[in-house]
């Protein structure tokens, strides 16, 4: 009965230029595994397993190629071969093994292109949605980015606890954010491109260490996170995760798909909620910061006659985030407080609409334009200062990419639009800030033999004010044996610093800000080189990695916080540079065992010459000497049943100086530490799936050792001749780690599909 069905289907595709019509169902572990990408190599003819894990794909008469490609996130690929002469073929059940070194995910960051991670010349680190959530309750993507050894997140701020990501030690601002490729994230909102976004509809997190991806522009110095979603035709129908915690946060996702001729849509809601005063360590302020947020996503994709992609997706962002005193919080008392001055609070209203997508042409060239818009409102009051702020950011690629013998081309265009005013003395003085910025790129990988690929590339973008800013690329990938690989990479960076979106210390606290000159953009030079190599040691399997890197800028802008009532801004009279290696280790059992652990080393310090023309060194503030992370998972299949530890650990870092007073509201004599003691966060979680996998309850520990930074973040809050927060010595830039301690959790995910997309 099934073959005389297929016979019919494959003869209505064949009447329409069709040539055959392949079956197939996808399993792991006896557990059918919906939404798998099954592709014709070399093509863009492709479709995904239903709930079921059941496929069915039409293959036109004019395709030559004859491998099937399986893959899926998690999972490691499958290629099979196909008989181009049959009409009809089933492949039955397609048997699809674990992932845990992660070397046959597709990635596209590093090359603007489809590849594998063991393929690609750039290293990409690749965070899988599943192996997020096994781990951790990504609850922001923020979160889960620390899995990944040298990526920390960074806190700007004591009170209103804004957030960054570092790459190897160098500052948020450093990295690119981008969203399904695309650059969205200006200064002014880089912090909230990892929020908001449901973690249903997310595929995979995209890692990508240094300027080694000029492609997304000469500002990536540090390097590049991309998220990818998931396609509309993965998504199951609904789609459930709410979660609570000791706390009394709540957090939410809700994601609905469907299908309406040739186009298939995914939609979301996203929620967080925390409205409590905890002030654990006494100082006056709240230790967690409230929040109302509210996102909505969408995303669509056509379904076209040439099988070429265009979607188009959305996002609409809302976060009321605020902290302060008791006074200024109760009873959401902040509403009509903000920019008091005798209650002091900090209040942000973020309103934030993106657009973004990518549309391939219909000709035989692959040829493709991405595109996005975003426009990014913030209202918000430190104390009694008023900082207003709007920026706007329109950006078009246009990509071919063209592949001839042992050759393959990237090359485009790119046209990105920025506009940003503020209500501050920059703006005053100069007006509101817009710049067209057109650029050109090309990028060759040539595979010399099946062992040596060579990557190149050359990137220039014209600045109004600076010209024509090239930035070359260099990449080389060795297979030294089946088991062993070797990456050299080379990249350069240029970067216009906008103090007023990227240091949190201008507009909060009470120092007075003073800029000693005309700051120069930053410009820099990165050189790294990865060893890979994968083993299989008494039938186990499992991967030894070893980074190690050099960045040097020149027009490095620092602060400098030597006076207690400044800070004072400067380009570096010398230069700066981040240098280190990563070492990671990982294993997988053949019974439910895995772990994996990872160290880094980072030295970031600016160099400058003193008073008798020496150069001297000194420790960049908030970059640890050292991290490391420790991951372990086990499962109980017969239970099903996932347990996960994670842990982080953190070296010594520099911190600004700072002076705490005395009775009489003087600075002691005696400045804190400017160097910060090691600490470790250490957390569990378990995972029970229902009904056929369809429901899943988790629950975990955060901080499972309760730690906390020792000091307030906060010097000056007990100034006896002023308000709390209103002192001329208070500064709220000594924040190096949490000051909440333990949190449990407990959530609830459902996963739920009536209707075949496909």
């Amino acid at each position: 009965m099934k073959l005389s069905i297929a016979l019919f289907v494959s003869f209505l595709f064949v009447t329409q230029g069709f040539s055959q019509v392949i079956l197939g169902k996808v399993v792991s572990s006896q557990k059918s595994l919906p939404f798998v990408d099954v592709l014709v190599e070399n093509t863009t003819i492709g479709t995904s397993t239903r709930e079921d894990g059941t496929f069915r794909l039409a293959v036109p008469s004019d395709v030559t190629s004859d491998e099937l490609r399986i893959s899926s996130v998690g999972y490691q690929t499958k290629q099979i071969k196909i008989d181009l002469s049959l009409e009809v073929i089933d492949l039955g059940d397609i048997e699809l093994q674990d992932d845990m070194l992660g070397l046959n995910e597709v990635v596209i960051t590093g090359t603007m292109r489809e590849t594998f991670v063991k393929a690609s010349p750039i290293k990409v680190d690749v965070i899988s949605v599943k192996h997020l959530t096994k781990n951790l309750p990504a609850t922001n993507l923020m979160e889960g980015l620390q899995l990944v050894t040298g990526v920390q997140e960074v806190v700007a701020c004591g009170v209103c606890y804004t957030n960054g990501i570092s790459i190897n030690g160098l500052p948020g601002p450093y990295t690119a954010v981008l969203m399904d490729g695309s650059p969205i994230y200006g200064n002014l909102a880089a912090v909230y491109g990892l929020n908001g976004i449901p973690t249903q509809m997310i595929d995979r997190i995209e890692i990508i260490k240094g300027p080694n991806s000029t492609l997304y522009g000469s500002e990536a110095i540090a390097g590049v996170i991309n998220v990818i979603t998931k396609k509309p035709e993965d998504q199951s129908t609904l789609a459930v995760d709410v979660m609570g915690t000791s706390h009394l946060e709540s957090f939410g996702n809700v994601t609905v798909a469907s299908k309406a001729g040739k186009w298939y849509q995914m939609s979301g809601l996203n929620y967080a909620y925390l409205n409590l005063y905890d002030d654990d360590n006494e100082d006056g302020f709240g230790d967690i910061v409230n929040m109302d947020r509210v996102s909505l996503f969408s995303k669509w994709s056509m379904k076209r006659e040439n099988f070429k992609k265009f979607t188009i997706a959305g996002k609409y962002y809302y976060e009321d985030r605020r902290n302060g005193t008791q006074e200024f919080l109760a009873n959401r008392a902040y509403r009509t407080l903000r920019g008091n001055d005798s209650i002091y609070g900090e209040s942000i209203l973020t309103k934030r609409m993106e657009l973004f997508g990518t549309y391939e042409l219909a000709m035989k060239e692959n040829v493709r334009i991405d595109y996005s818009f975003s426009n990014h409102d913030q209202d918000s009051y430190y104390g009694a200062a008023h900082y207003m702020a709007a920026q706007r950011i329109g950006f078009a690629n246009l990509v071919w990419t063209k592949q001839k013998g042992k050759h393959t081309v990237v090359s485009g265009f790119s046209n990105r639009y920025q506009f940003y005013d503020d209500n501050t003395v920059a703006t005053e003085l100069s007006g509101a800030q817009k710049q067209y910025i057109p650029g050109i790129f090309l990028e060759d990988e040539f595979a010399l033999n099946p062992r040596l690929t060579v990557l190149g590339g050359m990137r220039v973008d014209q600045y109004s004010n600076h010209g024509l800013i090239p930035s070359p690329r260099l990449s080389t990938k060795v297979a030294i044996d089946e088991w062993t690989t070797w990456r050299l990479n080379f990249g350069t960076g240029f970067k216009i610093v906008n103090l007023f979106t990227e240091d949190h210390a201008f507009v909060s606290g009470q120092r007075a800000v003073e800029i000693a000159e005309k700051l120069d953009p930053e410009q820099s030079w990165n050189l790294s080189t990865n060893l890979n190599q994968t083993h299989s040691w008494w039938g186990t399997s499992g991967m030894i990695d070893l980074d190690v890197f050099y960045t040097r800028f020149s027009n490095k802008i620092s602060p400098n916080y030597d006076d207690p009532n400044k800070i004072i801004y400067s380009n570096v009279n010398g230069f700066a540079e981040s240098y280190g290696a990563a070492f990671n280790f990982s294993q997988q059992f053949k019974f439910p065992l895995a772990y994996r652990f990872g160290v880094n080393y980072n030295f970031t310090s600016l160099n400058e010459r003193n008073d008798a023309g020496e150069m001297e060194a000194s420790w960049l503030n908030f970059a640890p000497l050292w991290s490391g992370v420790v991951n372990i998972n086990y499962a109980f299949k017969k239970h099903k049943l996932d347990i996960a530890y994670t842990a982080s650990i953190t070296g010594p870092m520099a911190l600004p100086e700072v002076y705490d007073l005395d009775n009489q509201g003087n600075p002691v004599g005696m400045a804190r530490s400017t160097k910060s003691k090691p600490f470790a966060f250490h957390n569990v979680q378990i995972n029970k799936q229902f009904s056929q996998n369809k429901i899943e309850i988790y629950g975990g520990i955060q901080n499972l050792l309760n730690y906390k930074q020792q000091e307030s973040p906060l010097v000056g809050y007990n100034d006896p001749s002023f308000a709390p927060g209103f002192s001329p010595f208070f500064d709220t830039s000594y924040s190096y780690a949490p000051v909440h301690g333990r949190e449990i959790y407990i959530g609830l995910k459902m996963n739920l599909d009536y209707s075949s997309k496909n």
